[in-house]
């Protein structure tokens, strides 16, 4: 079924507009003047593996197909990391299976098993359908899962690209913030991410579209995230993510600029292709 079709069903069942999430095109000439459309996503992909621990990348492929979303977050990806994904790229394949462009921001980087081997890399990506004009693998404060003994500092792994959208630039980010029950690291990872944010408006004399998507494992209302929501959007799904099974919280979120980045529409799709649920949002980009 798709997402159009269960996302119908969950607003008829909860006595909502079915208007909601029609086709990107359709929804740039509904009286919203010259404002440009853009469907997005992010979906954490538990590394290829759905709620059953079962790696299956073609299940993933049909429900990412099956979001169609121009702009796709994905977290806990796989470049050639274990046995666990085939030692697959995940991030290449699931472009290529698409036939969308990727930027791939590891957050670790290790030496092979085998030499000669690719590097095993772990992160975040963003996959495209339209230009990726830069891309960059910014450091954020993380307490690192390779180290037996660590301590925060930064690291890599929040992903930035601008796009092209129909002559638009438009900076999209890509994150997953700290798991730990302790908000202590997230807290740092909501400061640094503000800070990247703003940086690109300042550099720029015109108004920034700016659309953030990730897993920040902490729900709507937690204390760590309300510093996010003084400059960004929730687009506000109205449902739960995690688990996908069953799920109780919302901890995956696609955020948008407040001046520039209007929010048209949003669910979350059920599906058990991985432990999360992804979420899905039409949006209209402001001239």
């Amino acid at each position: 079924m798709s997402l159009r079709r269960r996302t119908v069903e969950v607003l008829v069942a909860a006595g909502l507009s079915v208007t909601a999430l029609v086709p990107p095109a359709a929804a740039a000439g509904q009286g919203h003047g010259h404002a440009v459309p853009l469907r997005v996503a992010t979906y954490n992909i538990h590394a290829g593996a759905g709620m059953d621990n079962v790696f299956d990348l073609d299940r993933q492929t049909a429900e990412l197909r099956s979001l169609d979303a121009d702009v796709i977050g994905l977290q806990e990806v796989d470049v050639h990391w274990g046995d666990r994904s085939q030692w697959r790229d995940l991030a290449g394949e699931l472009a290529e299976r698409l036939g969308m462009r990727v930027s791939f921001a590891p957050i670790y980087r290790l030496d092979p098993v085998t030499p000669g081997a690719p590097k095993r890399e772990f992160g975040v990506a963003v996959l495209s359908r339209y230009p990726i004009l830069s891309a960059e693998n910014h450091d954020i404060t993380r307490l690192s899962t390779q180290d037996p003994n660590p301590v925060p500092a930064p690291a890599p792994g929040f992903g930035e690209v601008v796009l092209r959208v129909k002559g638009l630039p438009v900076h999209v980010y890509a994150t997953h913030l700290d798991y730990r029950g302790d908000p202590s690291v997230r807290i740092a990872q909501v400061a640094d991410t503000r800070r990247i944010m703003a940086a690109d408006r300042e550099s720029e004399r015109r108004p920034v579209r700016q659309v953030l998507l990730g897993d920040f494992n902490a729900a709507p209302a937690a204390p760590e995230l309300a510093p996010l929501w003084q400059e960004l959007d929730d687009v506000e799904p109205g449902g739960p993510t995690y688990p996908a099974q069953d799920p109780v919280q919302r901890i995956d979120y696609v955020a948008v600029s407040k001046d520039t980045v209007r929010v048209r529409d949003a669910a979350v799709a059920e599906t058990l292709a991985s432990d999360h649920r992804p979420v899905v949002a039409d949006l209209l980009l402001r001239r």
